[in-house]
């Protein structure tokens, strides 16, 4: 690939990143992605087969990157100080308030059900690593995914109720019950 097409193409995915953690996976149509990266409609097919075939990849290639940022906790430590850094940072202010950067699923989760089976099969990939990146021991496991359950539903909650008391109560009290 010329360095000019994958420039493009990068652009490509950087406005369907954006506008999936804005809306999920379904809402942006190729037309709204491409007129946010400069393009139009017509260069899309050079690029992606499909506008499904388009979100998989950034849902594939958000999640790496939560993965990649769990994979920078000091190995060393155990599970559980581990498990609460995790969520210290996942359940910050300035991740709640980061909606055109972060994590992907509190904007995606109820899509999945509706999108090819091939989008819960990252979202389970994503699931089994994060959470061995989690444990200390293979017995912490099922702990691990309890923990992301919570981060993940403390951060949709706190993002839903927007800026403010309740939802920074909704942060804390997420927080406080991993150990």
């Amino acid at each position: 690939m010329s360095d000019k097409k994958a420039q493009t193409r990068e652009r490509i995915l950087q406005a369907a990143a954006s506008a999936m953690l804005r809306h999920g996976p379904q809402e942006p149509g190729v037309a709204d992605v491409m007129s946010a990266a400069g393009l139009t409609v017509g260069g899309f097919y050079a690029h992606f087969t499909s506008k499904d075939a388009l979100m998989l990849e950034v849902f594939e290639q958000l999640l790496r990157k939560r993965r990649d940022l769990m994979a920078l906790v000091d190995r060393s430590l155990p599970g559980a100080e581990r498990r609460v850094l995790a969520a210290g940072f996942y359940l910050s202010h300035k991740h709640r308030d980061a909606t055109r950067s972060g994590c992907p699923l509190p904007s995606s989760l109820g899509a999945v059900p509706q999108l090819p089976p091939a989008y819960r099969e990252a979202l389970a990939e994503h699931l089994e690593v994060l959470s061995a990146e989690m444990c200390e021991r293979p017995e912490e496991a099922e702990k691990a995914l309890a923990v992301i359950a919570l981060m993940v539903g403390g951060l949709s909650l706190a993002r839903a109720l927007g800026v403010g008391d309740l939802s920074d109560r909704v942060l804390r009290a997420a927080k406080a019950a991993v150990i």
